[in-house]
Formats: C-alpha cells, sequence, structure tokens
C-alpha cells in the first residue's frame, strides 16, 4: 500500500508537472499580453525553484523526490521571457538569468549557504504568490493568469508533502510545501478566471487568508 501511494504520488508529481505551466504559457500567448502576471513574483518562483533544487542535488535525495525541477524551471524561463517580450524590454532578461545560472555554483560554495537559503524559502515562496496576489488586485485583470496552473501546481504541491517525508523524513521541504499548498488552495480556478468585477471579491477572499507563492517549493510550482 505504501508503495503503491509512493508510486502513484511520484510519477503523478511528475506527469503534472511536464505540463504545468503550459496552460500558464497558453494563456498569455492568447491574450498576447503579460498583464496580470507579476515579474517579481515569478522572479521569486524561479528562485524558489532554483534553491530546491540545488538543495535535493546536494544532499544526493531521490532522484524521484525533485526530478520535475528541472522541467518547472525551463518552464518558468520560457514563461519570464514572454513576459519580458510582452512588455517590450527583452533585453533586461539577461541580467537576471545571470544571477540565477552564478547562483547554482555559489549556493554549493558552503553547506551553510545552502541550508540557509532552504529555510528562507519559505519566505521567498511566500512572497512569490503574496506578490501575484497583490499584483492582480491592483491591475483587476486575469485574463493572463491560468487558473488550472494554480491548480496543478497545489496538487503538486500536496504530493511532494508526501513523498518526501516517506522518503527523506526531511521536515525542511514539506514546511515550505505546505505554506504553498495552502495559499494556492485560497484562490480557486473559479475565481481567477472570472473578470476583474468578479476577481476584487475573489481576492479579497484570498488575501484575507493569507495569514501565513513556494510552490514551493519543496515551492514552489
Amino acid at each position: 500500500m505504501e508503495a503503491g501511494l509512493l508510486w502513484f504520488c511520484n510519477w503523478s508529481t511528475l506527469g503534472v508537472c511536464a505540463a504545468l505551466k503550459l496552460p500558464q504559457i497558453y494563456a498569455q500567448l492568447a491574450a498576447r499580453s503579460a498583464r496580470g502576471i507579476s515579474l517579481p513574483s515569478l522572479l521569486l518562483e524561479l528562485a524558489g525553484f532554483l534553491v530546491f533544487f540545488r538543495y535535493q542535488c546536494y544532499y544526493g535525495n531521490p532522484l524521484l523526490t525533485y526530478l520535475e525541477y528541472p522541467i518547472l524551471i525551463a518552464q518558468d524561463i520560457i514563461l519570464l521571457l514572454f513576459v519580458f517580450h510582452f512588455n517590450g524590454n527583452v533585453k533586461q532578461a539577461l541580467p537576471y538569468m545571470a544571477v540565477f545560472v552564478s547562483s547554482w555554483f555559489i549556493l554549493s560554495l558552503q553547506k551553510w549557504i545552502i541550508d540557509l537559503a532552504m529555510n528562507l524559502c519559505t519566505v521567498i515562496s511566500a512572497a512569490s504568490k503574496f506578490a501575484q496576489l497583490q499584483y492582480l488586485w491592483k491591475v483587476q485583470d486575469s485574463e493572463a493568469v491560468s487558473a488550472l496552473s494554480w491548480g496543478l501546481s497545489a496538487y503538486t504541491c500536496a504530493t511532494r508533502i508526501i513523498t518526501t517525508l516517506m522518503t527523506t523524513n526531511d521536515f525542511t521541504t514539506p514546511h515550505n510545501r505546505t505554506l504553498t499548498h495552502r495559499q494556492m488552495r485560497r484562490l480557486e480556478p473559479r475565481e481567477v478566471t472570472e473578470n476583474s468585477g468578479s476577481s476584487e471579491d475573489a481576492l479579497d477572499s484570498s488575501l484575507f487568508h493569507l495569514g501565513g507563492f513556494s510552490d514551493v517549493p519543496d515551492n514552489l510550482h
């Protein structure tokens, strides 16, 4: 029973993550706009994914517990480039890419660096989701935001809590996942995809419940 649950959670997570950001990318292309997508939120989410991926590699955890992260990072990079493209400043993506690449090597220089970064992921993930919700509240337009991607992220957060506890007993990762999962569950697909008038009520409810994006990683999705 336990082995079956672990197998299902691992492979369903990988399957979902393979297409996690595709609905968001499609929504953005269909709208021909990045309106409703927060650049700071996306950058924080990408940073969280990078830290989680590096943390898992550094400690040699089982591959199936973090195999989705390279996929998510690649999808986030594509999404980030589209945001810069629709905002008319693609060249501004280069400094961010340089920072992320250098961070990959810096994180593993010392054990305390990767441990500190992992502990800070709770704050990074929360800030990411809060920045997205705050931006939606500000622009009152969710046309380019995919509710399906948010829902899939909530599912993968929940399954990764299970798989991590069952395979590594690392309580740092599930703590971050739980925070991300709780925040995503507050934003139901029906509420995100409605027009700006109804989005105000939905986001008001979401912000009210944000007592505590991160997802994640184990964030950030």
